[in-house]
């Protein structure tokens, strides 16, 4: 592709506008902070325990530096793509061999391009790309209504384009996940190859159980116990973001216990430290980008019925509500199906090396 043609730039996490330094004032809300007294606060079951988020906001208010953090993210080789119609912020790391695989890594919610930082150093022969997913931590800042998942795909689609990138395999779960799938579904003539760690969620909306096996129309009753169960979050973010988006963008508390609760009841056991549940709060909080990060959520979403892209499905124990083979199949090519031991929803931060050997896999399908 022409140099003219592309109008991508380097840049320094320091020099994106909308991130602000850990500050005096943002201690002094945490210091402030108003503890909240229920009969249940305890009871993990209900969410967060407040013992929990008083021992995290104390460490927040006091000895955790973020600048240590916002220097080593800083230090990331970031780029910025312009497409035709939106700006999107990547890392992109390049191989040392002009001819390498190129890998496509997208994060879910409520995380971050931080989801894959422990496995971008085994990766060093590939070229990867680790889109800030739009509405979330680092990307730019979200203004405008109808960033849905179809569009987002649509932007990652123009933006490698832009880096020149005509072959690629996508790998993500969650949000990354579902982006995946639809950009699979449009571009197949791109994607070579897909490794997910879980299937669109929306697709249990859809499904009719009386088409599908057994296990998989039991998975159904599972999927939709869950949603009652656990899915509460989904109901708020996506009919009523502006009322939340107040409240977690103006309370550093209300954000910790909202974003903690799910990285702590989502992962195997021990998957942070306390610094790093705290490093990936506070990607939210200095960039304000848990309202926009709902987006996903409140703008609508198309799947193609069926996608036949070679794919990887790694399975992880500790995940929300992993599918079982007979239903992945009935929406995609699985190729590979790959049950862990050991490992959770942010497996790529989990399991890194046991990530990366399915993504792998994936690769060799699709070259």
């Amino acid at each position: 592709m022409a140099a003219a043609s592309r109008t991508f730039m380097c840049i320094n996490i320091h020099m994106m506008c909308m991130l602000i330094h850990m500050n005096d004032e943002t201690r002094e809300r945490l210091r402030r902070t108003r503890r909240v007294v229920i009969p249940w606060s305890e009871d993990a079951k209900r969410g967060l325990g407040g013992t929990r988020l008083d021992d995290l906001l104390e460490r927040w208010a006091t000895v955790y530096d973020w600048s240590a953090h916002e220097r080593r993210i800083g230090e990331f080789p970031w780029e910025t793509v312009q497409t035709g119609s939106a700006e999107l912020r990547v890392i992109h790391q390049r191989s040392a061999n002009p001819d390498a695989p190129a890998v496509v890594l997208l994060h879910g919610w409520p995380d971050s391009v931080l989801r894959f930082e422990r496995v971008l150093p085994l990766l060093a022969d590939m070229h990867v790309v680790v889109p800030a997913l739009p509405g979330f931590p680092f990307a730019p800042p979200l203004t405008t209504p109808g960033m849905s998942v179809n569009r987002i795909a649509g932007i990652i689609a123009d933006a490698l384009h832009e880096l020149g990138y005509s072959r690629y395999t996508l790998s993500g779960g969650d949000v990354g996940g579902t982006v995946a799938e639809v950009l699979a579904g449009e571009h197949p003539d791109r994607v070579a190859a897909l490794h997910l760690t879980n299937i669109a969620p929306h697709r249990a909306l859809t499904a009719d159980p009386a088409t599908l096996a057994p296990d998989a129309a039991a998975y159904l009753t599972h999927a939709a116990r869950w949603f009652r169960t656990e899915g509460g979050y989904i109901a708020i973010q996506s009919t009523r973001p502006n009322t939340l988006a107040v409240a977690l963008c103006d309370s550093p508390a209300g954000l910790a216990a909202w974003i903690v609760e799910k990285l702590e009841s989502w992962s195997d056991t021990s998957a942070f430290t306390p610094d790093e549940l705290l490093t990936w709060v506070t990607a939210y909080w200095v960039t304000g980008t848990i309202g926009t990060s709902f987006a996903t959520y409140t703008e609508p979403v198309s799947l193609p019925r069926r996608i036949e892209t070679p794919t990887v499905l790694s399975v992880f124990p500790h995940d929300l509500k992993p599918e079982p083979r007979t239903y992945a199949e009935e929406f995609l090519n699985i190729r590979d199906y790959v049950r862990h031991h050991a490992g959770g929803h942010f497996a790529a931060w989990e399991q890194p090396r046991s990530y990366c050997t399915d993504l792998r896999r994936a690769i060799e399908l699709g070259s």
